[in-house]
């Protein structure tokens, strides 16, 4: 088994080859400060005395702190700062150092070229032990596993084991179902009643790596038996499934190292690493990963889909340097990925996000409504539906989709835009404070972002509280300029964009 590879924003460490590289391309750093870093990133963000970092850095060598100190200074300067304008690495007072940014840990198993051209990953969902003592209520807990099972096949990134292989392994444990079965990742759960009250518990595991990737909990009043079930099922799956990806898109970038003739999965796995990072330079390396992979297949759908999709974030976030022929490409690219599969909701996710911003507002929302319909757990579909819905002029519609989408997928790396549509939703219908802890929770996800602070400051202006108004002025004062995603909805509605420009003026902010 090789060392594993330690992912962080834009940033990948081999920690068998002790090499630092930034968006696939090898970073220049000496052997003392890399030898620190992955130090520090073995402290999974614990902090770490100055003692151990010299004796990990400096094996069997007598040395100052100072250099430790010269050490550090120079990774933080290599590092940058975070998205959020942080350093990766923060000084822990009289302790020593800790790594402070979120860090993916990937083992890069020694697997043969065929086994790591392997396309899509495997997940059996275990039959759910019922807890009530009830034995007439079975019937209830394996409905939840068989909708379960059924709502993840509708994604077309995952084989799913077929009920009655995963239900010949019921109370067996998830090590025993992933060795028997062959797959990587095994969903299971408990139900258990008491009184009027339901309470579903679920965890997603890696059996390869022993890990929990995720888990969580559930409680209901059992009101009308299966619209709870149904809403077990919608949230169990909307939380899981983008675990699912994250998962694979990190272990791709590690797992894929020295196998030339990657298939078109390896490549769209590598390229959705790469498109989480938000950055200009990670979009546009993971435009030319869907790129090679639409060659390399060009029968594979997620291919065309995510080059549409990353397209129009590329238009969205101001990065484009040709916004008409890149949104062309994305939809032409999105199209071919519905006429290629009509039935995987992320070819109409990709079809209705690069519609928006073509201002073809009609069309997105068509393609949004099907993605919904197809999967009503897809967290995308309803937060793109919101979007098509703000930008067309119909706001009070687009607040209860985003609201959905946001409730089923609550981690999602770009949250921060959703966040910001339905904060600027809730102030076009005169829900100023609602909007404004909309607005803070996109800031939660990316601090001091632009467009948030000016949605609250436009907020507190129109409910009169100045000092609020004030120190957002203040804030915007200190920011980089940054493109809102909110181009489509300005250009389309004079109107509401009159009265974002006049309350921004109000609070004495001069819009560029």
């Amino acid at each position: 088994m090789a060392g594993p590879y330690f992912l962080f924003g834009p940033f990948t460490f081999d920690a068998e080859r002790a090499t630092l590289s930034r968006d696939g391309r090898r970073l220049d750093a000496g052997q003392r400060a890399l030898g620190v870093l992955h130090a520090l990133l073995n402290a999974n963000g614990h902090a770490v005395t100055k003692a151990q970092l010299i004796d990990f850095a400096w094996p069997g060598a007598v040395v100052e702190e100072s250099n430790l100190s010269v050490q550090i200074a120079a990774l933080r300067k290599l590092l940058g700062p975070t998205s959020g304008g942080g350093d990766w690495i923060a000084t822990i007072a009289r302790i020593g150092y800790r790594f402070a940014g979120p860090v993916t840990v990937a083992e890069a198993a020694e697997e043969s070229t065929a086994e790591s051209a392997a396309v899509r990953p495997s997940v059996a969902v275990l039959p759910f032990d019922n807890l009530s003592g009830e034995a007439d209520k079975e019937y209830f807990v394996d409905g939840i596993t068989e909708d379960i099972i059924a709502a993840l096949s509708r994604f077309r990134w995952f084989f799913v084991i077929a009920r009655n292989a995963a239900f010949a392994f019921k109370h067996r444990t998830p090590a025993e179902v992933a060795q028997a079965l062959a797959v990587r990742y095994v969903l299971a759960g408990s139900v258990r009643k008491s009184g009027n009250r339901i309470r579903i518990s679920a965890e997603l595991v890696d059996a390869r790596r022993a890990t929990t990737l995720w888990a969580d909990r559930y409680d209901f009043e059992f009101g009308e038996l299966f619209s709870v079930q149904d809403r077990i099922t919608e949230q169990v799956v909307g939380a899981i499934e983008p675990e699912l990806l994250k998962s694979e898109s990190a272990l791709a970038i590690a797992r894929r190292r020295g196998v030339r003739d990657m298939t078109g999965w390896d490549l769209v796995h590598q390229g959705t690493w790469f498109f989480h990072q938000i950055t200009r330079p990670t979009h546009l390396r993971a435009r030319e990963l869907f790129r090679e992979a639409r060659k390399a297949d060009p029968q594979l759908a997620e291919a065309h889909a995510w080059l549409g999709r990353v397209s129009a974030g590329i238009a969205a976030y101001g990065w484009s340097e040709d916004e008409a022929a890149d949104l062309r490409e994305g939809i032409d690219a999105a199209l071919k990925a519905v006429q290629l599969d009509e039935k995987n909701p992320y070819s109409h996710y990709a079809l209705a996000i690069t519609s928006v911003f073509a201002i073809e507002f009609d069309q997105a929302i068509r393609a949004a409504e099907k993605a919904v319909e197809l999967s009503p757990s897809f967290a995308l579909g309803h937060l793109v539906l919101g979007m098509a819905r703000l930008y067309s002029g119909d706001a009070l519609r687009a607040i209860g989709c985003l609201k959905r989408g946001l409730q089923l997928n609550p981690h999602d790396p770009q949250n921060f835009v959703w966040y910001n549509l339905l904060a600027t939703a809730l102030l076009l219908q005169r829900e100023f404070d609602s909007a404004v802890q909309q607005a803070t929770n996109a800031l939660k996800v990316r601090p001091n972002w632009r467009p948030a602070i000016t949605t609250a400051l436009c907020c507190y202006q129109a409910m009169g509280q100045k000092d609020g108004a004030r120190q957002c002025v203040e804030r915007l004062s200190r920011c980089e300029p940054a493109a809102d995603a909110l181009g489509p909805l300005w250009r389309t509605n004079a109107r509401w964009r009159e009265e974002m420009t006049s309350l921004l003026r109000q609070a004495g902010w001069r819009p560029a």
